[in-house]
């Protein structure tokens, strides 16, 4: 419906029309140019939707410039096209055909008086009469894109019978997931979430990895898209849910003497939120475990609310009378619609983690922030930073009346006996000192380390890095850590 093309079900049938024209003339030989936009998850991300329609738009017309009125064009996926070639059989020909569609798809797009870049990579597949059927030769261009893909991007390949085997992958991959799901071997690690104002630990966000036997460990991240074609992600979702609310119950149970229960944040970046039966399972997953209210947090991109605002506003509200605290999550990261901002049932804003690292020393983003934390003040809506990397910059932060904070100079993310280790430190630290703080795990070796963290010294070379993944699904992230010794939930200058 966006843009008027063909989509992959009439792409099959015109496929199939010119099958058996070759069949019957011997000498024809219809040709497939699949194309996939490299990276354009960023550019709906950056821009927002609207924009990403619009390139989408514009890809179509330079895509139609280059073909007969007999070839074909079709859209076969999000930000996948198809090209039927008909006129053409020529090899030669084909591949200064396919060359000319790349560099028409280099030219920059002008948006909001930016210049944005697209890049393509493209698989050609031959119709040689070893093909089946129309969908043999359409996954064959669609395996020689992906090998485009693997090369670098913003390339050309044509379809070679070796590489089959890839597409054989992919299919494994997809298996090695459903089983890893049934066997319960994706784990679940846990980041903790800082209150700024208080130096507390106040809760956790969920984060899912998957150790393969042969691509080693993998973040939700990697394999979403998998997950999403094997039609695996509910499960996924179900999972991480589940897990979320058994440890709340549990560090319920363990610590029934705080004031404000711990809460876990769950990130839900797929269409899988607009399920109507998500609302219910939440519902039953809530009520099994009698876990208080609020202490389930689900995180929803801005650029996914921005997909279908009215939508969203209904379902939003399903999911909060059902007992979820909601998290607007990657705000900042597209643009923003702010007339639906008033409208959303958000408890809390996460704001986008390109606006936090280095804040103390980025005046343009700081005055970005400043009229952010205004707003959201006005909204009575909590603000959270994301991706807090240098302690100048949570104390730049803090200084701002920012609630909540997580990064990395908080700590990586834990098992879920590791994080239990840690709460009982932090518990038996705060009994001792009458205060519930984090820095309760100190390196003896620097005076500066030994500060709390309000007080704490930055020094002059400290400098950010990005958190490791875990380095081992079993045995914990770090097995040179003594067992004895919880991981730190340290507020402290790293070096």
């Amino acid at each position: 419906s966006l843009t008027g093309l063909p989509n992959r079900e009439l792409m099959l049938d015109r496929i199939a029309a010119g099958l058996t024209r070759a069949a019957e003339e011997g000498t024809y030989r219809p040709t497939i140019l699949y194309i996939d936009i490299d990276r354009f998850r960023e550019v709906n991300a950056n821009f927002g939707l609207v924009v990403g329609d619009s390139m989408l738009l514009t890809v179509a017309r330079r895509l139609a410039r280059h073909l007969t009125p007999l070839d074909t064009i079709a859209r076969v996926g999000g930000d996948q096209f198809a090209i039927l070639l008909v006129t053409e059989t020529e090899p030669r020909q084909i591949a200064m055909l396919a060359e000319r569609v790349r560099r028409s798809l280099r030219s920059p797009m002008k948006f909001n008086d930016k210049e944005v870049v697209l890049t393509s990579s493209i698989g050609i597949a031959v119709y040689d009469g070893s093909q089946a059927n129309q969908s043999d030769l359409l996954r064959e261009a669609e395996i020689a894109m992906y090998a485009a893909k693997r090369m670098g991007s913003d390339r050309v390949e044509i379809f070679k019978p070796e590489m089959r085997h890839e597409k054989d992958d992919r299919h494994a991959i997809e298996a090695d997931l459903q089983r890893a799901i049934e066997r319960r071997q994706i784990r679940v690690y846990y980041q903790p979430i800082i209150d700024l104002m208080e130096e507390s630990v106040v809760g956790f966000e969920a984060v899912m990895y998957w150790e393969h036997p042969q691509f080693g460990l993998m973040s939700l991240e990697d394999f979403s898209k998998i997950a999403e074609r094997s039609g695996a992600l509910p499960s996924l979702v179900n999972l991480i849910l589940d897990q979320a609310t058994r440890q709340i119950a549990l560090w319920r149970k363990k610590f029934p003497k705080r004031e404000m229960p711990l809460f876990v944040s769950v990130n839900i970046s797929s269409n899988q939120v607009f399920r109507h039966e998500l609302v219910q399972e939440i519902r039953m997953i809530l009520r099994r475990d009698a876990i208080p209210k609020g202490t389930l947090k689900l995180e929803i991109p801005e650029s996914l609310i921005l997909e279908n605002p009215e939508q969203a506003v209904e379902i939003l509200d399903w999911l909060k009378g059902a007992g979820a605290s909601l998290t607007l999550d990657k705000f900042g990261s597209g643009f923003s619609s702010f007339n639906y901002l008033s409208r959303l049932p958000f408890d809390t804003v996460k704001v986008d983690k390109s606006y936090v690292q280095n804040i103390s020393q980025n005046e343009p983003n700081a005055v970005l922030v400043k009229s952010i934390v205004a707003m959201m003040q006005g909204l009575d809506k909590k603000l959270i930073a994301d991706g807090i990397e240098l302690v100048q910059d949570a104390l730049y932060l803090r200084s701002l009346k920012f609630e909540y904070g997580q990064g990395i100079i908080y700590g990586d993310p834990m098992t879920d006996r590791e994080v239990l280790s840690s709460l009982i430190a932090i518990e038996k630290e705060s009994g001792k000192s009458g205060k519930r703080g984090i820095s309760f795990l100190k390196r003896k070796s620097r005076k500066d380390e030994d500060a709390a963290f309000g007080d704490a010294q930055v020094p002059v070379q400290q400098q950010g890095r990005r958190a490791p993944p875990p380095k081992a699904v079993t045995g914990g992230p770090d097995r040179r850590r003594q067992a004895n010794q919880p991981r730190p939930l340290v507020g402290m200058a790293k070096q």
